[in-house]
């Protein structure tokens, strides 16, 4: 069975991962911890970490039981068809997450329309299109999975 990725709903990955799974749906949400800040305390809290975005692992008859569940907006299309994602894909993210392994690059002399070939970490091997660079801001289109990658922060000698 494919893997097929789902837009949600601003902040609602987790719920509506667990709903799906309630259904007996194969799921995959990743999830990072991050430590967030209040004017009056740190706490470490859990995000995705593709924001708004989840993986379903289903049979193409099963695609629509999917929208009985709220939250869901749609799927992602690539060339009009539901994009599917490769077990292999979902397994280095899983494993990437699992490890916890930090991977480093170095953002120097990008520019806009230039292809970017990512050489490390969970999407290792995807191509993507550079959409924006800016001062501290980096943003990569990658077609394949209908999504841009957000860079933030980022100067073009620091390592990432």
């Amino acid at each position: 069975m494919p893997w097929f990725a789902l837009y949600t709903k601003p902040r609602f990955e987790k719920k509506v991962s667990e709903r799906l799974q309630q259904l007996g749906i194969e799921v995959y949400c990743p999830m990072i911890t991050q430590l967030k800040q209040w004017s009056d305390r740190k706490k470490k809290v859990e995000v995705a970490l593709l924001p708004s975005y989840i993986f379903v692992n289903l049979d193409n008859q099963q695609r629509d039981s999917v929208f009985t569940v709220n939250g869901i907006v749609r799927y992602v299309y690539w060339l009009g068809k539901p994009a599917t994602i490769r077990d292999e894909e979902i397994q280095n993210l899983k494993d990437f997450l699992k490890n916890k392994m930090v991977t480093s690059f170095t953002v120097s002399a990008i520019q806009v329309g230039q292809h970017y070939t990512i050489t490390s970490g969970p999407l290792n091997g995807l191509q993507g299109i550079v959409a924006k660079v800016e001062k501290n801001y980096l943003e990569i289109t990658l077609e394949q999975l209908g999504f841009k990658i957000q860079l933030h922060n980022i100067n073009s000698k620091q390592e990432v």
